[in-house]
Order: structure tokens, then sequence, then C-alpha cells
């Protein structure tokens, strides 16, 4: 089972060959693919050079470009945008809008944000706190009016506040959202909210105390969704058009689901971890204030100079100079108002994942440095740490220190480049020296990948290893059961399935897996 971060310098434009149609401007204009300072091409090169080599033990290390590395992770395109001192300094796409495709990425292609759109919508509820509409410490249910949050033992004395509801503290449950088809069904918010059909995620309830756990909530940030609209009576697209994207500049951005034809024309294409496009070209999200933003980097980098400049008393074109800094204050574990912090650093950042995309935000408040990059593939965060370290280092931020390649990005690497003996030797005896970091969801992934590709006998290789480096994990046989059963090993299946049972009587996966091939559970 499937468990789920101003003024331009403008010098040299290079263009790509013939120019692109810009349908939402209606007139001819070359795209642009690179913007930047000669003097920042040459920073911008040694970027690209610096990205960190694969280590093989026994090996020497063996580097790769930024466009191999695209190729190896099935990355069709790529969009970065650098800033420091609180200005962009080099802004630049690489590869294709589509798998397969030949139309390059610009900088005026938009991607999916993905979980970005939380900490921009938090800018917008924040607004209107100062505004006098609400304020962040109320209970929500106050403001909710077509829709109520259910109170139950755990909201007895606790209240799920707007406060909490951005920093993941108010014990909302419903992680992510996977999105809907273009040609189906689309489900109002409300029915999101429930749970109720066509809605393909489950009902947010409050199931922890508010204010005593973080814990990360999808769920929540459309309770806040929904109240935005309740109290001013607009679409939620027009509340951040006119509270924040018009006001910062962000012309090209939106959080309209689904986007309109002028916008659409110059999307990227989502694309699967297997290398294959998302049928529709991506996914629509109804649940608009936890993930429906599109947008570019060098939009987003708009966000990260508002921020600055607020927090430095130098603008307040949405918040004010003591809101900003309670937003970048930590509010939770790991939260402040919508952005992740740092305490003790300046340092504020947000991931994004949508169907077919992934996004990475990060910036510091005190330097107005940082980097927005986006990709229009599920692998984009393999990518992305690699690519970011390489811009701080390039930068010399301080307040960053890059994370040592994780355990489950040095296995997949490995297989990639030597195959699932290499990659399942190297992790197996990892495990047996005890390497700190390594746990089941490591090969767990793999196996999916492996599957995706078709190739089924190597993924039953990968989880039963997996289920044998991890014997009390009833996920590892969950998953082992999955790939045995898309072989037609149905007996292993079934002993797979009800080992995960004996694990975890809770299952309710492995229950329905096993009805419907006719086994009862517990027999």
């Amino acid at each position: 089972m499937r468990r789920s971060l101003s003024r331009l310098v403008l010098a040299a434009l290079l263009f790509s060959p013939g120019g692109a149609a810009l349908a939402a401007e209606g007139t001819k204009k070359p795209a642009t693919q690179w913007l930047g300072s000669p003097a920042q091409a040459a920073r911008a090169a040694r970027v690209e050079a610096g990205l960190a080599p694969v280590v093989i033990e026994g090996e020497k290390p063996q580097s790769l470009t930024l466009p191999q590395w695209m190729a190896l992770y099935r990355i069709p395109g790529l969009s970065i945008a650098v800033f420091d001192k609180h200005a962009i300094v080099w802004a630049r796409t690489y590869g294709v809008k589509e798998a397969g495709g030949s139309e390059p990425v610009t900088l005026e292609t938009l991607f999916q944000a993905g979980s970005i759109s939380k900490p921009v919508t938090a800018l917008a509820a924040l607004h209107f706190v100062e505004a006098g509409k609400w304020s962040l410490d109320e209970n929500i249910n106050d403001k909710l009016r077509s829709w109520k949050l259910p109170e139950n033992d755990f909201t007895k004395e606790q209240k799920v506040t707007l406060r909490r509801l951005l920093s993941h503290s108010a014990g909302t449950t419903v992680h992510g959202f996977p999105g809907y088809a273009v040609d189906a069904p689309m489900p109002t918010l409300v029915q999101v909210l429930e749970g109720a059909a066509p809605a393909n995620t489950g009902p947010v309830r409050v199931d922890l105390v508010p204010g005593t756990k973080t814990r990360y909530s999808g769920g929540g940030t459309s309770i806040v969704q929904l109240m935005m609209v309740d109290q001013l009576q607009k679409p939620f697209p027009q509340v951040m058009r006119e509270t924040v994207l018009k006001p910062l500049g962000m012309t090209s951005s939106s959080y309209e689901q689904p986007l309109p034809p002028a916008l659409a024309v110059r999307t990227a294409t989502g694309t699967y971890a297997s290398g294959k496009s998302v049928a529709g070209r991506w996914h629509v999200y109804p649940e608009m204030a936890a993930a429906g933003l599109w947008t570019t980097p060098s939009d987003l980098a708009r966000v990260a100079f508002e921020v600055s400049s607020a927090k430095a008393g130098k603008s307040q074109r949405v918040l004010s100079q003591a809101m900003t800094k309670q937003m970048l204050s930590r509010q939770s574990e790991h939260f402040g108002l919508g952005f992740q912090v740092e305490p003790g650093t300046d340092r504020f950042w947000h991931g994004g994942s949508d169907e077919g995309f992934q996004a990475a935000f990060m910036a510091f408040s005190d330097t107005g440095s940082g980097v927005v990059v986006m990709a229009n593939s599920d692998n984009g965060f393999l990518l992305f740490d690699r690519l970011i370290a390489s811009v701080a280092a390039e930068y010399a931020w301080p307040a960053f220190k890059p994370e040592p390649v994780s355990p489950s990005a040095q296995v997949d690497v490995l297989m990639r480049l030597k195959g699932v003996d290499t990659a399942l030797a190297w992790y197996t005896a990892k495990h047996r020296e005890g390497m700190k970091g390594l746990e089941s969801g490591d090969l767990n992934q793999l196996g999916y990948r492996l599957l995706a590709d078709g190739k089924g006998a190597e993924a039953v290789r990968v989880f039963e290893a997996n289920a044998k480096l991890f014997p009390t994990d009833a996920n590892a046989y969950d998953s082992l059961g999955e790939a045995q059963l898309q072989l037609g090993q149905k007996e292993a299946a079934i002993a797979s399935y009800r080992k995960s049972l004996a694990l975890d009587a809770g299952n309710a996966n492995a229950v329905k897996v096993l009805e419907k091939l006719g086994v009862p559970p517990g027999k």
C-alpha cells in the first residue's frame, strides 16, 4: 500500500527557436528561457556543474550534468528562479513541457505549486485578520456558514482556530488531496469536507486535541478556504487575486480550478514517476487553498520579496510588519503561520506536490535570498535537494545546511544506475551495519516504481527484501501482496495480506483485498 518544501536584472535573454505564442496576451512574443546578467550566467553554470556526485563505495564519484540527472529521473521539464538581495538574479528553464514533446519549458510556463498554495493562502487569511474580518484565535465554527466542523470530545475544551489550522496543529484529518481527472465529476468544497461523493478523500474531522500536536493537514487548510468564502462572499480565486496575486504583481499566477483556456495553454503537463504523462495533462483541485495554485518560480519569488520586505517594515501591501513577524515565528513544532520556519534563523520554506508536479520554495527573510524550483514530474523532489544545495553553496547562504543524501535517495539512484541487485546489496549491508535513517518506505517506494515500469518480478524481489528487513512492518507485507497479485501469485499474496493483518488488525486495505479474493481474513 502506498504511503503518502522586485527588480529584475535584465541583460541577456536567450530565446527559444522561433518563439512561442502567449495566448493569454493575444500577441506573439519570444518565449524567455533565460533571465540574468552575463556574470550571473557564469554563476548559474557553476550551480549546474556543482550538483553533488553519486558516491558508490569502491568506485570513483560519478558526476552528472543537470540534463543527465533529469533524464535519469525522467523529469521532462524544470524551471528555477534564484534571488539574492531582494531581486531575482537569474531564472532559467530546462527541458520540455510534456514528456516526449518538443515544446520547451519557458519562464512563462505555468506549473502546479501543490502545497505551496497553503502559505500563499495564509497571506490572504492573515490580511483579513488585520482588517478585522476574523481573528486568529476564535473558534473557526463561529465564522463558518455553509458547513460546520463537527464538535466532539477532542474539541470540548480546546477549539479549532485559524492559528492552529495555519500551523497544522488543529488536530484535523486528511493529509493531502490527489485531485480529480479533468473529465471526472467534481465535488463541491463542502462535499470534500464531508467526504461525500464524488469526493475521493475521507471527511475532515478532529481526532486530536487541538493545539497538542503538529500534524500536516490539507483538510485543515480547506476549512480555511471555506471560511474565507463564507465570510467574504466571493469565489476563492477572486479573493486570492485581489488580496495577494495582483498586489504583488503575480501576473502568471491563478487559483482558478480548472484554469481558463488563456492560461491553460501556458501550462506544463504533469508526469508520473514512470515517465508517463498525466491523462488530461493535469488534475483539477477544488481544494484550491491547499493545492490549487498555478504559477511560475519567478512569480513565487515575489512572495518571498514581499514577506522579507514586510518583516523589515518596508512594505504593507498584504501584511504589517507585526503580522509578518508572527507568520515567521514558530507556532507549532514545524510551522509558523503557513510557512515552515527554522527557529534561530531567517529561513522559511515550503514544498509542493500535485499529481505529476513537484515544487520547492526556500527563502531567507533578512538577506532577501532564496530559490524556487518547479518540475513537471513526480520525481522532481529526487533532484531538488542536489540543485538547491548547489545554489546555496554558490551564493554562500550561511543559514542553510544541506541535508546528506538520504538512504532512500541513495538506494533509488543506485537502482537507476546499477540495477536492482546492486541497490539491494547496498541497502541490506547498510541495514546490517545499523545505518540511521533506514525505514521500510525506502524500498517500498522503489518497488512501486518498478511496478509502474512493468517490472513486476523485480518489484516482488524488492518488496520481499523489504519485508525481510522490516518483519514487523504491516505495510511492507501489504505492498508485497499487491505486487504478488499483479504477477498472478494469488496464494503468495493471500499469505502476505494475512501476515499484514496479523501485524495490524486495523489494516482495512488487507481486509478488503482478501474479501475480494473470497478469502476470510482470519482463516
